[in-house]
């Protein structure tokens, strides 16, 4: 009672408190702020009284990269940019910072001994298979790992790291859900929306982590089922009237995807869904019409902006994730999301471009402003992910 009806200080004071605690509970959702770079959710991680690793800048950063293209051998030939030939090597010193706390580099020895006796899966495009390449390279320091996939010819890859008993599977489903490429016309794919990948959602029991991820193979020519029936398409003609895009089959297979694995009865894996990694680098042209990412230094964070296309797709990714992550809790599957988007926008100058091949050789992506260098800024993805991993174990 002398709090509440004691002197003015007090109960200003009191007042602001309980104005405040009021305010922390309102949904982030319809707020928009103009300074920053890019519409902005709270994150996982504003929650938990320590920090957002994923708000921050990055910094110069003299210490060398963990390994190169001649101490890691699993560096897919079109992001080994030291191995072509990429003149400048600034795009290396730079680190990201939280903007109110320490993301501790990636350390192999922890990681490991970490994920003893587990399985961590990647599902998504080719960008998931760069973050788990670049993840295998960060382990090189310690330990490599015993290539068990059951062909070369699958894109689906197994690396059993042995002296761990610690599997890492990537499963390639760069829709998530059910896909047919069509007979009649190739590069058109048949996306069925309502229905996960079984690829992936098969083995999903035994995963002790997932990351979920994609984007890029939503803008394909593509036609959308559900319940078996053509309800819309992207960059195809229909026999039917449709006003579905590119952003509802992107958005229909991610709140499938979710609610799947939120239904499946038998999930014990730390389901991490990692948004995009920015498509809008390409200056100068779009990516077959001569556009290419030459830039030597990262973007400030008020140097640039979120829009179009990234920004629906990161909308709608935040957006079906927060509803599926309100389903976990109640259902028990620990769902947490990894949003390095906002600080991969800011580096343009951590792309392949045009050292991701020999010059004049042809390539259907010439100029990769999609994929990152190896090694790159795409090793914090790896900061961040034994961040994330570390915190309920």
């Amino acid at each position: 009672m002398k709090l509440l009806f004691g002197p003015p200080a007090t109960v200003f004071l009191l007042s602001a408190l309980i104005i405040l605690s009021c305010l922390a509970s309102v949904p982030y959702l319809r707020l928009r702020y103009s300074h920053i770079p890019y519409y902005r959710y709270r994150s996982y991680f504003w929650r938990i009284p320590k920090c957002d690793i994923f708000q921050g800048e990055w910094v110069p950063d003299d210490a060398a990269p963990h390994y190169t293209n001649e101490t890691c051998s699993h560096i897919q030939e079109h992001q080994n940019c030291m191995k072509y030939g990429r003149p400048d090597l600034e795009f290396l010193r730079w680190r990201w910072q939280p903007s109110r706390c320490e993301l501790p580099r990636f350390d192999a020895d922890r990681f490991l001994r970490l994920v003893r006796n587990k399985t961590l899966a990647f599902v998504g495009d080719s960008l998931a298979r760069n973050h788990m390449q670049s993840l295998i390279c960060l382990l090189s320091k310690v330990a490599s790992p015993k290539d068990m996939s059951a062909t070369w010819r699958t894109r689906d890859r197994i690396q059993y790291y042995e002296g761990y008993n610690f599997t890492i599977k990537i499963f390639w489903s760069p829709f998530l859900v059910r896909t047919e490429e069509s007979a009649d016309n190739a590069g058109v794919f048949k996306l069925y929306v309502d229905e996960p990948d079984g690829s992936w959602f098969s083995g999903v029991a035994e995963f002790d982590y997932m990351i979920l991820s994609g984007a890029n193979w939503f803008t394909r020519q593509s036609m959308f089922y559900e319940r078996g029936q053509l309800v819309g398409g992207s960059y195809v003609a229909l026999n039917i009237t449709s006003n579905l895009t590119l952003r509802y089959s992107h958005r229909m297979a991610f709140r499938t995807a979710l609610r799947a694995i939120n239904d499946h009865g038998n999930v014990k894996a730390k389901v991490i869904v990692r948004t995009l990694s920015p498509m809008s680098h390409f200056e100068g042209g779009p990516w077959d019409k001569g556009g290419d990412c030459r830039r030597t230094r990262p973007y400030r964070s008020n140097e640039t902006t979120m829009s179009g296309l990234d920004f629906d797709f990161y909308m709608a990714q935040v957006e079906e994730f927060r509803e599926a992550e309100k389903v976990a809790a109640a259902t028990g599957v620990d769902m947490v999301l990894m949003d390095p988007t906002g600080a991969m926008l800011l580096r343009p100058d951590g792309h392949p471009s045009s050292y991701g091949h020999w010059p004049g050789e042809k390539r259907a992506l010439y100029n990769d402003c999609i994929h990152w260098c190896l090694p790159g800024p795409v090793d914090a993805w790896n900061d961040m992910l034994f961040q994330i991993m570390s915190e309920s174990d």
